[in-house]
């Protein structure tokens, strides 16, 4: 038993010192590791940051009342065009009725003081007429009575005013009447007839009845991160991709940077607006339109460039590993420049036809 243990240890032993040679006869006939290079390419490189906004007019006012009221009719409808003064809304007075009341009292008490000065005018003309009154005197009595039909007549308007909110001689002027404040085009219209309406005051904006713009004069308006508001400076061109119109690029130019940022989502966000320089005829572009824009903060044209996942940084030093014999490699160091995040600059150390090793 002793015996056969000593023979099963021993075949054990010589199976994995057989094993272990196989094991080392199979490594060394594997072929040698071999890897890809790749050359420096002479292209374009842009530095760019990335800013989200929308389209939006540059000039958009809210056409709001003057007086409170129904919507007694409507002449206009989004997307209509309209000059400075066209007639958008016509809105009907209700009247209060403690101001009806007391413009009616004044009413009835300004036509009892005119006949009553009109009593007065007749019978002092009489007196005028046989002798027994000076001219003078007579004056006085007729600039009363002027006075009494001039007070009826502005009762009279006044009456008129709070119940229609117009007097019938200036109807055309009337601020019942909403017009529009400028030229463009009507971008809504949020109420339908028979509203109530609220007029603007002090204590009140008012309601607005109609949104306008100058859709000739669009901008693009956007935050960027405090990270890159730095480096922008009004005049920078932009290009902006919209959304709705993904075949088309918009040129724009950088007219503003807030001087205030805005804390977003944990970010300090600033405000930027750009003029857009340049419309396409054939895309008409809506207000509020999402979009884009691409700002260029940095360009180098016709450089060497190397994909900057080649490169490897030690201590400032950037360095590569260059093809010196066919799969052999040494280190050595370059000076880079400008990036866009996929390429960067080679300023100095390689040639185009230089072989650099792709890593695995």
């Amino acid at each position: 038993m002793k015996k056969a243990l000593t023979i099963l240890f021993g075949m054990i032993l010589l199976s994995a010192f057989g094993g272990t040679l196989y094991y080392l006869y199979s490594k060394s006939e594997e072929p040698p590791q071999t890897f890809e290079t790749t050359s420096p390419i002479v292209t374009d490189i842009v530095k760019k940051t990335v800013a989200t906004g929308s389209v939006i007019p540059r000039k958009e006012v809210e056409v709001k009342p003057q007086v409170s009221g129904i919507v007694q009719e409507l002449f206009i409808e989004p997307g209509d065009q309209v000059k400075d003064g066209d007639m958008i809304a016509r809105i009907r007075i209700i009247p209060n009725m403690l101001s009806l009341s007391n413009a009616e009292t004044r009413l009835n008490q300004a036509r009892i003081a005119l006949e009553n000065a009109q009593l007065d005018l007749d019978r002092n003309r009489k007196l005028l007429d046989d002798g027994i009154v000076a001219e003078a005197d007579f004056q006085t009595v007729e600039l009363a009575w002027e006075n009494a039909k001039e007070e009826v007549s502005a009762a009279e308007d006044n009456l008129e005013v709070i119940r229609k909110g117009s007097r019938a001689k200036s109807a055309d002027t009337s601020n019942t009447l909403v017009r529009a404040t400028i030229d463009g085009m009507v971008l809504e219209v949020p109420l339908e007839q028979g509203d109530s309406v609220i007029e603007t005051n002090t204590f009140n904006d008012g309601t607005t009845i109609a949104t306008i713009a100058d859709m000739n004069e669009l901008i693009f308006e956007g935050k960027v991160d405090e990270s890159e508001v730095g480096k922008l400076r009004p005049g920078m061109d932009l290009v902006l991709t919209i959304g709705a119109i993904d075949d088309q690029r918009f040129e724009a130019t950088l007219e503003h940077i807030a001087p205030k940022g805005v804390e977003e989502n944990g970010a300090i966000q600033f405000e930027i607006r750009a003029a857009i320089s340049q419309q396409d005829p054939e895309h008409f572009i809506r207000a509020n339109y999402s979009a884009n824009a691409d700002i260029v903060l940095d360009h180098r044209d016709q450089v060497l460039a190397l994909d900057e996942g080649l490169v490897r940084f030690d201590d400032g030093t950037a360095w590569v590993e260059v093809e010196t014999a066919p799969q052999h490699f040494e280190r050595r160091e370059i000076q880079t420049g400008l990036s866009d995040g996929i390429n960067i600059e080679v300023v100095a150390g390689l040639s185009p036809t230089d072989e650099i090793k792709i890593a695995r």
